[in-house]
């Protein structure tokens, strides 16, 4: 039947542009799925929260029943960890990030971003040809996480050629040859995580501000990292902290731009911002899915889940779940008790979350005064390959 190829639907890069009808044709299948290569899709809002709060649900690829053999060698980041080991690894890297340690970390950022986004927007003059990805979207937070990590700015487009490799190895769908693409990743995964620890080394004892200092010379030895734990868990930081961010700014540009009339209420009233992004987050989440591995064999809405079995939770899907949300495939800057799952939920909930929230609101607040005369070079964009990170490769636009 057609529902056990809707991962490989999802996934198929003619439907990155538009998803949601998949995702529509997921729920009424659902809630759980079954797929052909074996694993599962869960697409409602209710069972993917209840799922990511649950304790037999692991996010360790190691859970697998056959795991692939890079994941078995390969040392996880917390995010693919569970606890107690998860916890530990999230609490030592959120020390220096927030609070209670760092209450400060994130909102003292909020000049120099305010001022890096007024920057970027300069381009943005009557009569130009932008593309609000390399112009705009990419350059922000990749500039705030080299800044909060203490990385050069000579070394930023070094990270970026990294990240890269690495978020097109995470991508979710049907596995083909995959050699060569986990090859690549292992070999940038190697190259970022000896700068970090180098570059940590020369801080140690001799701390500038930042927060790869703080890690390195954290005065507790409980709670200090490892070598190895501080070279996957910043790459992770870095990771999440930028690629999620471009998408999210970059999707809420062009979802403005495709409604002119939301452009123009939030340009009249630039108090309904933060509402707007957390819209964003619910209506084009920067992240669409997530996979958790039962340890046990688990009851899901009357389908029995294997443990070991791959389950793939849409997060994009959820959020537009018209069980959860009065009008989901409307976009609603106004929107009241919008429980999205855009940042996951439960005790992976992604804790870079408010300083993605400050950045989309002062990039968007840049942007908005100078998208009244603009419109869109091409639409649908171009797309990124990724299919869980989803966003445009690049966004033209005329001015």
């Amino acid at each position: 039947m057609e529902s056990d190829t809707l991962l490989a639907r999802i996934t198929d890069y003619a439907n990155r542009p538009d998803p949601y009808p998949l995702y529509a044709e997921l729920r009424e299948a659902g809630p759980v799925v079954l797929q052909a290569d074996g694993s599962y899709l869960i697409g409602t809002y209710h069972e993917i929260v209840a799922l990511l709060h649950d304790p037999r649900m692991s996010a360790d690829p190691r859970s697998r029943t056959a795991p692939a053999p890079d994941e078995v060698t390969r040392h996880p980041p917390f995010l693919r960890l569970d606890d107690p080991e998860h916890h530990r690894l999230r609490n030592s890297a959120m020390r220096p990030f927030g609070p209670p340690h760092s209450p400060g970390r994130v909102d003292s950022m909020r000049g120099e971003i305010a001022q890096l986004t007024t920057e970027l927007a300069e381009v943005f003059q009557e009569g130009r040809r932008i593309d609000v990805v390399d112009d705009f979207a990419y350059p922000l937070p990749v500039t705030v996480i080299c800044r909060l990590l203490g990385i050069p700015d000579k070394d930023e487009q070094l990270f970026q050629d990294w990240t890269d490799t690495l978020v097109a190895s995470a991508d979710i769908g049907p596995e083909g040859d995959t050699a060569e693409r986990d090859q690549a990743a292992g070999q940038a995964q190697q190259q970022m995580g000896q700068y970090l620890v180098q570059l940590a080394e020369q801080r140690r004892g001799r701390p500038t501000g930042d927060m790869l200092s703080d890690l390195v010379n954290e005065p507790d030895p409980a709670v200090r990292l490892s070598e190895e734990d501080l070279a996957v868990n910043t790459i992770l930081l870095f990771i999440a902290g930028h690629e999620t961010t471009v998408n999210l700014i970059a999707n809420g540009v062009l979802t403005l731009l495709r409604r002119p009339d939301q452009l123009a209420r939030l340009r009249e009233d630039p108090g309904l911002l933060p509402r707007a992004v957390e819209e964003l987050l619910r209506y084009e989440p920067p992240v669409h899915m997530r996979e958790r591995i039962p340890l046990v064999d688990v009851d899901v809405a009357g389908t029995t889940i294997a443990g070991g079995t791959s389950v793939i939770l849409a997060l994009a899907s959820g959020s537009r779940d018209p069980m959860r949300f009065s009008e989901p495939d409307r976009f609603d800057p106004t929107r009241r008790d919008n429980q999205h799952v855009g940042f996951g939920s439960g005790i992976h909930l992604c804790f870079g979350a408010p300083l993605a929230r400050i950045e989309a609101e002062a990039a968007l607040g840049a942007l908005i005064p100078h998208l009244g005369t603009a419109h869109l070079v091409q639409d649908p964009p171009p797309y990124r390959q990724n299919a869980m990170l989803r966003g445009p490769r690049h966004l033209p636009i005329q001015l």
